[in-house]
């Protein structure tokens, strides 16, 4: 594994919706450090009524480069908050990498600090492309 590190900025904008308590977003993102990327995504989030309690779901793609090397991929996110306590996976979309990115792998964590900014740990693995 290899361990990609660094910051990002987010911006999420609100989207329309036919059902509540369900919420969209749209979601930008410009990655900073190791990865040095911009991503366009989609979330769907749903609230309770107990505070502290949701869950959201969400899928992007990244385009960039990751260490140097060039090409895009996708995440996918499935986060769950249980009255404040928070449970969040991020992993990369098999076979979702492209040109340098082929084979990648992998799982990433993000950390929101006192101040509001966003950091991103990135543990990955390239491998060669499975022929098709």
């Amino acid at each position: 594994m290899t361990s990609a590190t660094g910051t990002f900025d987010v911006n999420l904008n609100p989207q329309s919706t036919t059902h509540s308590p369900l919420g969209r977003m749209s979601i930008d993102k410009t990655f900073h450090g190791d990865l040095e990327a911009t991503s366009k995504g989609e979330m769907l989030a749903f609230g309770t009524a107990v505070e502290g309690s949701a869950g959201y779901v969400a899928l992007e793609q990244v385009s960039g480069a990751l260490h140097g090397r060039r090409g895009t991929f996708a995440l996918q996110h499935n986060g769950k908050m249980a009255r404040g306590v928070g449970d969040l996976s991020i992993s990369v979309v098999p076979d979702s990498g492209t040109d340098d990115l082929t084979g990648l792998s992998g799982q990433m964590s993000i950390a929101i600090d006192d101040a509001g900014a966003h950091s991103y740990q990135f543990e990955y693995t390239l491998t060669d492309a499975p022929s098709v």
